[in-house]
């Protein structure tokens, strides 16, 4: 497996009451959008504050990124500013967990990563917080001219009131 674009390993032991701010390079950023689908990656940029809870590392801040990325229906290039709060909190893997073994979960567990040894990667849960906060079916304004041209129904002729319409139009005539 390779090596994360985004690293940024931090140690466990120096995590305590830390402020941190990420910037993600320009060669870092080619990577991360290849990785994602994206047209480019302007800028990339978290902060946060780490806090130990004994071997638990408890992160919160905010993610902020400038990004390029193509429309879902015309593939125009749309810029796209993220502002994300962020919070997870890393813990020590479970000794003795098979990965195919079945595990209950409380809310509170919900964003924990695991780490292995005495380190875990901010960089890598910041990138993957960036791919979630990512509209997968973003549309820019050349959407509906682009569907025109393709022969395919606009959004409102396609929803589900269009059709509603469509069968009260039906009984009226």
């Amino acid at each position: 497996m390779s090596a994360p674009e985004f690293s940024r390993p931090i140690d466990v032991r120096q995590a305590d009451g830390r402020d941190v701010t990420l910037t993600a390079n320009e060669k870092e950023r080619a990577a991360l959008a290849a990785r994602f689908g994206l047209v480019r990656v302007d800028r990339l940029v978290a902060q946060v504050t780490l806090d130990r809870a004994g071997e638990a590392v408890n992160v919160a801040g905010t993610l902020s990124a400038d990004i390029v990325q193509s429309c879902a229906v015309s593939a125009e290039d749309l810029p796209v500013a993220i502002r994300e709060p962020l919070s997870f909190r890393f813990v020590p893997a479970a000794a003795g967990h098979r990965p195919d073994e079945e595990i209950e979960l409380d809310a509170e567990e919900l964003d924990e990563i695991d780490y292995v040894g005495t380190s875990f990667d901010l960089g890598e849960a910041v990138a993957q917080s960036l791919a979630l906060a990512i509209d997968p079916f973003a549309i820019g304004p050349k959407a509906e001219e682009a569907r025109r041209k393709a022969g395919l129904l606009s959004e409102g002729e396609a929803g589900p009131f269009a059709a509603l319409k469509g069968l009260l139009g039906k009984d009226a005539g």
